[in-house]
């Protein structure tokens, strides 16, 4: 299946929840995966990220979407450090359709070397094929006090373009103060806000028209759209910010 090419900026919809966070985010709807891709293709929204069980079972050339490949992912059923090891490898995610690949690194875990190690090896399979790749880079471990304070987000933020991110997945901080700075700190590396657990309209848009004039190029977002009234309405007012 020939790749759709991308663009590093605007709305990812993410629907990479069902393996982390397991069905307790999903409704009667947002449980099957055709509803959310005919979401995603009404919203004509900038990429679509799958894990590749819902890739391979449910994404096709029919689909108008850029897909992203999520080639890691672990469980909540484990309570100890953070790893998220390989699932997924490049070359099947190319033949999935993916147009880009993404990666999740929980820097301060003890486990982080693995992680920094496996993505540095994607991110040289990817650029062979041509593809961009993403890091969701999640500072975790019990060195860390706070995931969310500006501090650990822009050091996240370095540390993905450091590795050679094309796209770099943060938390929003707690305190957004300074949201250029964690901009900066990742360089030309392309900065997408996490849309985390479920907000208001105005909270979610308010926050990301910050980020927008900050220098973000896009959010990854899940919950707050799949769990919204109108998901739709909701990806088109997060696109208008972003375009």
């Amino acid at each position: 299946m020939a790749k759709r090419s991308i663009k590093l900026s605007g709305v990812y919809f993410a629907y990479d929840h069902g393996m982390e966070h397991g069905p307790t985010d999903f409704s009667e709807k947002s449980v099957l995966p055709e509803y959310i891709i005919e979401i995603a293709e009404k919203a004509e929204v900038d990429a679509l990220i799958l894990l590749k069980g819902t890739a391979k079972a449910y994404y096709d050339k029919k689909c108008s979407i850029p897909l992203v490949v999520k080639l890691n992912q672990k469980t909540k059923l484990y309570a100890g450090e953070s790893f998220s090891t390989q699932t997924c490898s490049v070359d099947e995610a190319v033949k999935l359709g993916a147009s880009a690949v993404g990666y999740t690194v929980y820097f301060g875990s003890k486990y982080e070397k693995w992680m920094v190690k496996e993505f540095g090896r994607i991110e040289e399979e990817a650029s062979k094929y041509g593809l961009p790749t993403i890091m969701w880079s999640y500072p975790r471990g019990a060195s860390i006090k706070d995931d969310e304070s500006p501090e650990i987000v822009s050091y996240a933020a370095r540390a993905a373009m450091e590795l050679g991110a094309d796209v770099v997945k943060l938390k929003y901080p707690n305190d957004d103060s300074n949201l250029e700075w964690i901009a900066k700190c990742a360089g030309k590396t392309h900065v997408f806000a996490a849309g985390g657990s479920k907000l208001t309209d105005d909270v979610l848009l308010e926050k990301m028209q910050r980020a927008a004039k900050a220098g973000f190029s896009g959010i990854a977002v899940g919950r707050n759209i799949f769990q919204s009234d109108d998901p739709v309405k909701r990806l088109k007012s997060l696109k208008a910010i972003f375009s």
